[in-house]
């Protein structure tokens, strides 16, 4: 099923709430943007992973809670978590 970017928005606002162990009404939307990405893992691949070297187009999502601001990227097939304590996740 693809998703969408208010979608993918919501699945990050959700995630980041679960991982900082806050309510995710404490999470706010810094910015959305359309990106163009390196790669099918949207430039933030997760350990061992491999992907295909192409131009994907997707969205960049900053998100902020705690005082820190939070990055993940999405794609109408997946939503990443980037350089989330020196590692990138795939939710």
């Amino acid at each position: 099923m693809a998703i969408n970017k208010d979608g993918a928005v919501e699945n990050a606002r959700k995630d980041l709430a679960q991982r900082l162990k806050i309510d995710a009404g404490d999470v706010k939307e810094s910015s959305v943007e359309d990106a163009d990405f390196p790669d099918m893992a949207l430039g933030a691949p997760v350990d061992g992973e491999m992907s295909g070297m192409m131009i994907t187009r997707g969205w960049r999502i900053k998100l902020e809670a705690e005082g820190k601001t939070y990055e993940y990227r999405a794609d109408k097939n997946q939503v990443r978590l980037h350089n989330f304590k020196g590692k990138n996740y795939k939710i």
